[in-house]
């Protein structure tokens, strides 16, 4: 729409007009909408407004995939995004995606419609039987326990300030997700009363870390003979990776990244010890944990008595998660990157006991590399391991492509060329995250080789039909790799790991784990003109990948391979 298409100006008129320019304001880029009767004031002024003064906004056919892309979105860009659902059973559906962004300390602006409050003599009053069935004493309640803030819109003129003040608390933190409730009635009320103009509040700045403790890790880790870091996730820009490389191989100190969410480190990176914690923590005498939530499994891999432990974070101590209970010497309160920074400012100069660190490290990180290459060779089989399956597809990637996993591939059998090239799930488990996270990647950032590569059974969480529609509708050409074993392998290993020799272990067929027989996922994605093939011989992968990612590159048209892996106790 131009411009002349809005004579009356560009001063927001209603509360849903407000709360759109508010968001543009704030410097959100989209608005991932699945919409409802809710959503007429907000379409209205979609249709009203200037492009350039509101958020672009994009029907999603799935409310866990708006969030999920959202989530996407700001994993390669940093910069918090919107969605919108429609009143308690559209927020229902989001849930677990809001979850999701809260176990991820990801920002999200997540509205939702309210029924509305009157009955007549408002605008925006019921006018469905719907607005009497859907009205919730508390529908807050629905996200509450996992957003930063939440809140209910009350007069047309808040809209601008409310969405301004929700972007900036989700972008402080620790960063995560907040809420707004968007009753009918506020959003189509015409504004009398016009506010004071005022900026959007920035977020806060990064957090520094105390001097004097910073002094202590200092020491602790010149007299170590074998200090470790531990970490889980950095930044969207990668200046984690950046700063921790340079100073840990400066110093002689490792680098593990246990559970990993987004990957930190370069795969061959001299420091980097590998995704194996029990491994790196071997010999370990000062571990400091670098934002990481779940360093380790306390019933398997707690750290020896003796061992220094150091937590630093913006929460080191993880206040949203209930039960945590990490041997913690020194807890420090501070941006990653800050403290990384500044703890390298403040070592001395290399001795000659962190030169036989180095070494140390250097040996280790080569060894377990060559290890892992090893073992992805020997699985291109028929079917193939998940390790050849992630080998070889690591192998067709360049260095800038980036692939979301979920049950799908192992990052240690993989070459990543710097940091934010994997990204897995987050830990709160909410499956079907991956496909449409990629999705959200690759609207930031058309360039870009794309690829989710999934679990059969989370292919099926994913909403499929909803998501390839997604990625037709919007031109959003990702390569999706259906890791097919046939069953839910991570329920399977569960049963396994708890009882080993019980009845269930033993069974030809372990109840409740099955997935056969299997539908055709490839004509589900054929349903919206995918490219399409089926690869069950370990050497054909290798070619497949290459077709695939030519028809990506040349036609600009989605892919779905369907890949047959053998079942396995550890991927």
């Amino acid at each position: 729409m131009s411009d002349d298409a809005n004579p009356r100006g560009c001063e927001p008129k209603t509360g849903a007009e407000a709360l759109l320019t508010g968001l543009k304001t704030s410097g959100v880029d989209y608005l991932f909408a699945n919409a409802g009767t809710d959503f007429p004031p907000i379409i209205e002024a979609l249709a009203t407004l200037p492009p350039g003064q509101v958020a672009e906004a994009l029907t999603i056919p799935h409310e866990t995939a708006s969030v999920a892309m959202a989530h996407g979105y700001y994993l390669v860009t940093g910069r918090p995004q919107a969605v919108m659902v429609h009143v308690n059973v559209g927020l229902a559906n989001a849930a677990m995606g809001v979850i999701n962004a809260a176990s991820d300390n990801v920002p999200v602006v997540v509205m939702s419609g309210r029924t509305p409050i009157t009955e007549r003599g408002r605008p925006g009053h019921r006018v469905t039987p719907i607005h009497y069935g859907q009205e919730m004493y508390d529908q807050a309640s629905l996200v509450s326990d996992v957003t930063k803030f939440h809140y209910e819109l009350r007069y047309p003129e808040q809209g601008a300030s409310l969405a301004a003040r929700a972007v900036s608390l989700a972008n402080s933190e620790p960063k995560g997700p907040v809420y707004l409730s968007l009753p009918r009635e506020p959003l189509m009320e015409v504004i009398e009363t016009q506010p004071l103009p005022k900026s959007p509040p920035p977020p806060t700045t990064a957090a520094h870390p105390d001097p004097d403790a910073l002094a202590v890790v200092a020491g602790w880790i010149a007299e170590a003979e074998a200090p470790l870091v531990l970490c889980q996730r950095g930044d969207p820009a990668g200046r984690l990776g950046e700063a921790l490389s340079a100073f840990c191989n400066r110093h002689g100190i490792g680098v593990a990244e246990p559970f990993p969410l987004r990957n930190v480190m370069a795969t061959n990176d001299d420091a980097f010890l590998g995704y194996d914690v029990k491994a790196a923590m071997e010999g370990a005498d000062v571990v400091v944990v670098l934002d990481a939530g779940i360093p380790w499994l306390e019933a398997f891999h707690a750290p020896d008595e003796g061992v220094k432990v150091v937590h630093i974070g913006a929460d080191p101590h993880f206040a949203r998660m209930p039960v945590r209970s990490y041997r913690c010497d020194l807890a420090i309160a501070a941006d990653p990157v800050a403290a990384v920074e500044a703890l390298s400012a403040v070592m001395k100069d290399p001795d000659e006991r962190s030169r036989s660190r180095r070494e140390k490290v250097s040996a280790r990180a080569q060894a377990w590399r060559a290890k892992a290459l090893s073992e992805a060779k020997t699985g291109c089989t028929t079917p193939m391991t998940a390790e050849w399956m992630s080998r070889c597809l690591s192998d067709a990637l360049d260095d800038t492509a980036v692939v979301f996993g979920e049950l799908g591939f192992v990052p240690g059998s993989m070459t990543l060329a710097g940091a934010n090239r994997a990204f897995n799930p987050p830990h709160s488990g909410g499956l079907g995250w991956a496909l449409p996270a990629a999705l959200g990647a690759q609207l930031a950032d058309r360039t870009r080789m794309v690829v989710a590569c999934i679990g059969d059974g989370s292919y099926i969480f994913a909403n499929p039909v909803a998501c390839h529609q997604i990625a037709e509708a919007l031109e959003l050409p990702i390569l999706t790799i259906i890791k097919n074993n046939g069953m839910w392998n991570a329920v399977r290993r569960s049963v396994i790991n708890s009882y080993p020799q019980g009845a269930a272990a033993r069974a030809n067929a372990m109840p409740l784990t099955s997935l056969e027989p299997a539908p055709d996922y490839l004509k589900v994605a054929e349903a919206s003109r995918a490219y399409t093939e089926r690869v069950e011989n370990g050497q054909d992968l290798p070619a497949a990948l290459a077709r695939a990612m030519a028809v990506i590159r040349d036609e600009r048209r989605q892919a779905v391979l369907d890949v047959r892996v053998a079942v396995s106790d550890r991927n």
